[in-house]
């Protein structure tokens, strides 16, 4: 229901980003929605070069330009340690992009932090959802330009 409406309102600013913790590998498994116009306005801008995530040129490229931008506003701490994300690719579904990342050898986390500041730099109305599932148990928040921080005790 929430992913629709943000297709017939759009231009509100929304990202979504989900992040679930996977006890049965150990791993940390994240995935973030972004329209994907939005999306390439900001990396033009931010790496000042043109980008069509739908049909990229140069696909290597765009990977290594998502998940650079991604990874500097996007940070994810499981009890006050940095999580290494590791970049696993995008799809577009309709009009948003879904980039994929994973984080290995993590246990079950107590508290989960996240810094998310996705896209906050092009879009003054900017909104950040998010969700974290650990042990079964969703807990969400929105953060509303500026507010770019989050935590989760699990």
């Amino acid at each position: 229901m929430m992913i629709s409406l943000f297709s017939l309102f759009h231009p509100f600013f929304v990202s979504v980003t989900e992040i679930t913790h996977n006890a049965k590998t150990q791993s940390v498994e994240v995935s973030c929605r972004i329209f994907y116009d939005d999306l390439e306005r900001t990396i033009e801008k931010q790496y000042k070069t043109p980008v069509d995530i739908v049909h990229p040129k140069d696909k290597a490229k765009l990977n290594e330009m998502l998940n650079d931008y991604i990874k500097k506003h996007l940070v994810i701490k499981a009890g006050n340690k940095v999580i290494a994300l590791t970049y696993l690719g995008y799809e577009i579904q309709e009009d948003g992009a879904w980039v994929y990342f994973e984080a290995k050898g993590i246990s079950k986390p107590k508290k989960i932090d996240v810094h998310d500041d996705l896209l906050y730099t092009e879009h003054p109305q900017q909104i950040n959802m998010l969700h974290v599932t650990v042990g079964g148990e969703r807990k969400s928040d929105k953060l509303d330009n500026p507010d770019s921080e989050a935590g989760f005790t699990f």
